[in-house]
C-alpha cells in the first residue's frame, strides 16, 4: 500500500490526483489488475469526472454549495456538518482497473480527491491488486 499526502488549500476544492495514482500503477509493474483508492477522512472524499475542462469541477463546487449550504443551522457543534454530507455525497472510496499496465479511465476521466472542510492535510490510501 502507498499513501499519498495531499495539502489542500482551500475550504472547498476538487484536487486531480490522477497522475500521482498512475505514477503508483507504474511502478507496482501490475499489468492486470485494480487499483484501489481510500480517503480516511469524515469531510474529503474521491470522484472520477472530467477533467479536461476546469468548469466542470468549479461547477460541481458551486451547486455543492447551494444543495448542502454552510452553516445552515446544523446541531453539529463543529461547524463543518455541510462538509460531512458533501464527503457522504461523493463518499470515500474509488476503484479503476488496471489493463495492459495502465488505468482503464475513459478518455476526459481523471480522480479527485474532494475536499470540503480545507485547508487541511489529507491523506489518500492506495493499494493495487492482481
Amino acid at each position: 500500500m502507498e499513501t499519498l499526502n495531499i495539502n489542500s488549500s482551500k475550504r472547498t476544492q476538487f484536487i486531480d490526483i490522477t497522475d500521482a495514482v498512475r505514477k503508483v500503477v507504474d511502478r507496482s509493474g501490475v499489468e492486470n489488475g485494480m487499483v484501489f483508492l481510500y480517503v480516511p477522512h469524515t469531510t474529503a472524499g474521491l470522484t472520477i469526472n472530467e477533467n479536461a475542462d476546469p468548469a466542470v469541477v468549479s461547477d460541481m463546487a458551486g451547486k455543492l454549495s447551494q444543495l448542502v449550504p454552510e452553516g445552515d443551522g446544523y446541531a453539529h457543534l463543529e461547524g463543518n456538518s455541510d462538509s460531512h454530507i458533501k464527503s457522504s455525497l461523493f463518499g470515500n472510496e474509488s476503484f479503476v482497473f488496471i489493463e495492459n499496465g495502465s488505468m482503464k479511465l475513459g478518455t476526459w476521466q481523471g480522480i479527485y480527491l474532494t475536499e470540503f472542510d480545507g485547508p487541511r492535510k489529507r491523506q489518500v490510501f492506495i493499494k493495487i491488486t492482481i
